[in-house]
């Protein structure tokens, strides 16, 4: 058996392929699907909380605290789906190798800098 450098087996040919929930079609917030469905009915909550203040002709400074917390409830649930895309999408690349995982890193950075441009 030929081991590498890290005293690692190396892979042979025909090595058998690693299947994961990712090539199922499950993607990383699956296991919080639910979760997630019921902050998102809590912000969109929020978002009908704005449009009833207009309506009824609320002070314009308390209509903003209303879309300051509406817009950090929805940057944390970007967040916290980014960081199931890195743990669950990203890590999944990077342990079959290749060029998949190189084109999820940029993936993953390209959202990143759409989320710091909100």
């Amino acid at each position: 058996m030929t081991t590498t450098e890290a005293g690692a087996p190396a892979p042979s040919e025909g090595a058998e392929t690693v299947t994961t929930d990712h090539d199922h079609g499950i993607h990383g917030y699956h296991h919080q699907k639910d979760e997630h469905l019921k902050r998102l009915r809590r912000i969109e909550g929020q978002i009908r909380g704005l449009q009833r203040m207009v309506d009824e002709d609320v002070y314009c400074i308390d209509i903003l605290t209303q879309v300051s917390a509406s817009t950090k409830a929805l940057q944390s649930f970007a967040l916290q789906l980014l960081e199931e895309h890195l743990r669950h999408c990203v890590a999944d690349a990077a342990l079959k190798g290749g060029s998949e995982v190189d084109a999820k890193v940029e993936e993953a950075t390209k959202a990143i800098g759409r989320l710091l441009r909100t």
